[in-house]
């Protein structure tokens, strides 16, 4: 009787599908996830980066005015980006220059070895004053009256969703973004030195 029993029994176990579905979530479940994580991370990050992109903006034209405060206008931008990356390091700079055509432009200099810098013995212009040839000639903060500046702003922030077991999935994020614009005219604009000096 026993004997007969088994046969039937196995068959039965054989057909039943009760808890498969279980399985089969625990296998998807953990892949859903990531894939879910994944996506709302890039969802923060692009806004993020829009939201950045738009604060940015307004602070270098809030600069650019003769009653601008340049300290207020980075408060705002990092008040901003606090409220969509909580925790975030927000760095800023600015660069001046006298005019679009200077921007990124080195200092004039005697090129003598054809080799794109300004090597030992060769003569430059000190345009900006700074006592040294600089292959940018741009100068650091805001300029003054009619300058060029570029507003640059780097935000590293901790990914609210970040994505746990692929390399770098919960590391910072970086985003960045920049405006130039320029100042207005509200008074006379001073123009580049000529005093020469020799690079060492």
């Amino acid at each position: 009787m026993t004997g007969l029993a088994r046969p039937g029994g196995q068959r039965r176990l054989g057909g039943d599908e009760r808890g498969a579905t279980l399985v089969e979530f625990a296998l998807i479940a953990p892949i859903f996830l990531m894939v879910l994580l994944a996506l709302c991370d890039i969802g923060q990050a692009s806004y993020a980066n829009s939201v950045l992109a738009g604060a940015v903006q307004q602070a270098a034209r809030t600069s650019s005015l003769e009653t601008g405060d340049t300290t207020a206008a980075d408060a705002r931008v990092e008040e901003i980006v606090q409220l969509i990356a909580p925790g975030a390091e927000v760095d800023s700079s600015r660069v001046s220059y006298f005019d679009f055509a200077d921007v990124g432009r080195p200092e004039s200099w005697n090129d003598a070895d054809g080799n794109g810098t300004c090597s030992k013995g060769e003569t430059y212009v000190d345009e900006n004053g700074n006592g040294y040839w600089d292959p940018d000639i741009g100068q650091g903060g805001n300029g003054g009256a009619g300058d060029v500046v570029i507003y640059s702003v780097e935000v590293t922030y901790p990914p609210l969703f970040g994505v746990p077991l692929i390399p770098g999935g919960t590391a910072d994020r970086t985003i960045s973004a920049s405006a130039v614009k320029k100042n207005q005219p509200f008074a006379d604009q001073p123009g580049y030195g000529s005093k020469a000096g020799s690079c060492e």
